[in-house]
């Protein structure tokens, strides 16, 4: 069997990360060359299209290289090969189980296969092939509107930052991920201002670095108004749902997926906290599920879920940060106050946004606005 670095794979829905990191790998590997490669364009329009791909990839690897020098065998860009109607096709599929066997069998001396792809089913034997045989780098568009996004989008932080050796002081790490949304090319970019800010005298990025440089993403508002809202900063808050309200977003839209989900997750964890004394706010949100995992799974069967089943930990330890600011009974108020504000959103007549303000002005103001009991 040959070598693993034979077959590379570069895939994933990051579309400019994944076309960058292959031409330089295509580069590598003698790609360049006038004789060195055979490049297959992988753009299919139907299921027989992609068939026809595959066996000119085939093909190539069983082709000895001009003058029995090396060769690269590259199929760019393959659009065929996610879970849709034509990467489930029976043309594509047996086709892909032809070249699956040709890369199980070795690859001829001289010849190595790169692969650049979109979307990949990665439950797939191919992938899985391709996992074991070969390199296979993944750069997936994280998707900012699934329940615990927040985890990977933090791992790319992290890995920008260690890049430019900067380290991220207490609560920053959490901002700059929120504020940059989990896009990637943002996230470099912003990681890129910031070290040039610093320069070489310091290294440590604080929270306040962050609010001055890194400019909002439309999910990095909406952690701003559940930030200031568990926070218990009443004019910020204000401030952010004009913002919001401004560049368009509805007010019970912004009761829906801000809001509550914040009163919620204060709630939730000011109750686990209430009824186990050991549990206790982190230093870190991210480490926050070890803690609560530690509990035993009858004490959080009642906890949020990723549609995965796993425990959507992340926005639960942010709120375990700030739930000081909140009693249990003030939490268990305000809970009921946004089912109200969201009753009267519907069918009262008062203006949506005199209603959201009313209510975030009895949830965040204190002694002198509380919800009867």
């Amino acid at each position: 069997m040959k070598s693993a670095t034979t077959i590379h794979a570069v895939i994933g829905t990051e579309d400019v990360e994944v076309k960058r990191e292959a031409q330089e790998l295509a580069a590598k590997l003698g790609g360049s060359g006038d004789f060195g490669a055979d490049v297959i364009d992988g753009q299919a329009d139907n299921a027989d299209g992609a068939a026809q791909r595959i066996y000119q990839t085939i093909e190539a690897l069983n082709t000895f290289g001009f003058f029995g020098g090396e060769k690269l065998v590259w199929l760019k860009n393959a659009n065929f090969l996610a879970d849709d109607r034509t990467g489930g096709a029976e043309a594509t599929v047996t086709a892909l189980e032809k070249l699956t066997d040709l890369l199980k069998g070795g690859l001829p001396d001289g010849t190595r296969f790169l692969l650049s792809a979109g979307a990949v089913d990665k439950r797939r034997s191919f992938f899985k092939t391709l996992q074991k045989l070969g390199e296979v780098k993944v750069f997936d568009r994280i998707d900012n509107t699934k329940q615990g996004w927040e985890g990977g989008a933090e791992m790319l932080v992290r890995e920008c930052a260690k890049a430019h050796g900067l380290v991220f002081e207490g609560d920053s790490l959490e901002l700059f991920t929120l504020y940059t949304g989990g896009d990637r090319r943002t996230i470099e970019n912003e990681s890129e201002k910031l070290n040039l800010y610093l320069g070489k005298t310091s290294r440590t990025v604080t929270a306040e670095h962050v609010r001055l440089l890194t400019p909002l993403s439309r999910s990095g508002v909406i952690f701003e108004l559940g930030n200031a809202l568990a926070t218990r900063q009443l004019q910020r808050t204000l401030e952010l749902m004009r913002q919001l309200i401004f560049h368009g977003e509805s007010e019970i839209g912004i009761l829906l997926a801000t809001v509550i989900p914040t009163v919620r997750n204060l709630l939730l964890v000011k109750d686990l906290m209430s009824r186990h004394r050991g549990l206790r706010a982190p230093s870190n949100a991210g480490f926050f599920g070890k803690d609560l995992e530690r509990l035993g799974e009858d004490a959080i069967a009642h906890l949020p879920r990723t549609k995965e089943g796993k425990l959507s930990a992340y926005p639960l330890g942010i709120a375990a940060m700030h739930a000081r600011h909140y009693t249990l009974p003030e939490l268990m108020a305000a809970l009921k106050g946004c089912l109200d504000a969201n009753v009267a959103m519907i069918s009262a007549a008062t203006e949506k946004e005199v209603i959201l303000s009313q209510l975030l002005v009895r949830i965040v103001g204190g002694g002198q606005a509380r919800y009867a009991a």
